[in-house]
């Protein structure tokens, strides 16, 4: 018994430990090993994004940081037909009246989104160009659906 009360704190211990360094304490991280771009503290984000997994929230984290990179990358979800005109628009929706971000729920439910985003973020740490990024990208998941960019 002691052996599993030991483990149990060990293993909540990590979580947090890897919990805070994921979201980075809730501040904004840029160019180091682990991020070279912005992401956007998850304390700032709807409920529905902060108890989404890990992967999703690190993706609307990006998102919210970066409209520049995904605003130039397209998706193949099939959400075209839902007027989105880039992966950024998986995410974001447009400002509310007072300038914050009025989120898009749309990626919270949509694994391919996500994983476009992923991408583009490994792919970054590799040191590709955001034209690289759109290459891969096209190639990768045109399969699944149109493209919702020219």
């Amino acid at each position: 018994m002691p052996h599993k009360s030991r483990l149990l704190f060990l293993t909540l211990t990590a979580l947090l430990i890897f919990g805070s360094l994921a979201t980075g304490c809730g501040r904004s991280a840029a160019g180091d090993a682990e991020h070279p771009f912005d992401i956007a503290p998850l304390a700032d984000m709807p409920a529905e994004v902060q108890g989404a997994p890990v992967t999703v929230q690190q993706a609307y984290q990006f998102a919210v940081a970066n409209p520049d990179i995904l605003q130039k990358l397209p998706c193949y979800c099939g959400c075209g037909e839902m007027g989105h005109t880039s992966n950024y628009a998986c995410y974001v929706a447009g400002s509310e009246a007072d300038g914050s971000v009025k989120y898009d729920p749309h990626a919270l439910g949509c694994s391919i989104c996500v994983d476009i985003t992923l991408d583009a973020m490994r792919l970054l740490k590799q040191g590709k160009s955001v034209q690289d990024i759109r290459a891969y990208v096209d190639s990768t998941y045109s399969r699944y659906g149109p493209s919702n960019m020219p």
